[in-house]
């Protein structure tokens, strides 16, 4: 399963070597993901280089993605103090399995824009599991999928799922809930994460995989030394990039009625300009007695959020 999972994406072959391992006991059930594809891309080298558009996909954590994973680690710290959870181990979870939901394509409340669902769980590569929740999360009612930014199936959301954003209700969908039932599972059996062998284990419960285990760790330790916070990508989510917005160009000026039009735009002021504000290259028309004077419009200019730089999700190999 390792090398079949690794060999998904580019500049990763090498793992295709690693060999078979035993598989892990596992303590509570099937693991978290259904041993489903995971995403191979690792760290920048240097996590505190300043920004760019090479940089900024791989380790920028979306606003309300990052607030997910920062109060699911204050509500453990409560409930489960000797688990010693930190967020950054969600992010990375969070990295490997959803792009950080997709770059934070989710709604104000926390809820993806659009499903995230791993692979049909029919066997062959994957694990063998049939629908255990009528397709009620994965919207498949003979197999189960892996659903939302933490990748969970469905019946291991049935023991797991929690409410993080307290609403009334858990959603695999929501990366609130699903960021603190991550931690419900990380930290469950009495689990102290600051042991690296239990944190070798709650890890490897999501994926029974060596090379998940290190990919997962690589994004822990950077994640550890420093993070970028941006914005969510934006709530409507298009497939194609939208192009562009045009300059508006100012509407030619109409003559009156009464005035009879010339051969061609006159450039030649019919009197001395009102106001040394006016336009040199067009003659504006004279007003009438009751309407209010004209005033030059400013030029329109376009401002990119977040310096100009967009996100890229990545490639997400949970989900073919």
């Amino acid at each position: 399963m390792a090398a079949l999972t690794a060999s998904q994406a580019p500049g990763v072959s090498a793992r295709a070597s690693e060999p078979v391992r035993k598989p892990v006991p596992a303590e509570h059930g099937p693991s978290v993901s259904g041993d489903t594809p995971y995403r191979t891309d690792l760290p920048p080298l240097r996590p505190r280089e300043k920004a760019s558009a090479r940089t900024a996909p791989g380790g920028a954590l979306p606003a309300t993605v990052f607030a997910a994973y920062r109060r699911a680690e204050s509500e453990l710290t409560r409930t489960a103090p000797g688990c010693r959870l930190r967020w950054q181990l969600l992010a990375a979870i969070g990295q490997v399995e959803s792009g950080q939901a997709r770059g934070g394509r989710v709604t104000s409340d926390g809820t993806t824009v659009r499903p995230i669902l791993g692979p049909r769980l029919t066997g062959g590569a994957f694990a063998v599991v049939a629908d255990t929740d009528g397709g009620a999360y994965d919207g498949d009612a003979v197999y189960d999928r892996a659903v939302g930014p933490m990748q969970f199936i469905p019946s291991t959301w049935a023991h797991w799922g929690a409410d993080g954003n307290g609403d009334g209700h858990a959603d695999p969908d929501n990366v609130y809930d699903a960021a603190l039932a991550a931690g419900r599972y990380l930290c469950a059996g009495g689990r102290d994460l600051s042991d690296p062998a239990e944190l070798d284990r709650a890890i490897l419960g999501y994926n029974r995989s060596d090379a998940y285990l290190r990919t997962v760790k690589a994004w822990y330790a950077y994640y550890l030394t420093g993070h970028r916070v941006v914005p969510d990508a934006p709530a409507e989510v298009r497939d194609r990039p939208k192009p562009p917005r045009p300059k508006t160009p100012k509407p030619s000026p109409k003559p009156s009625d009464d005035q009879k039009p010339g051969p061609g735009p006159s450039r030649r002021p019919s009197a001395p300009p009102a106001s040394p504000s006016a336009s040199p290259s067009r003659t504006p028309d004279v007003p009438k007695a009751s309407e209010t004077p004209l005033v030059p419009l400013p030029e329109p200019t376009l401002t990119l959020p977040g310096g100009g730089v967009l996100t890229d999700p990545g490639p997400l190999t949970s989900n073919g």
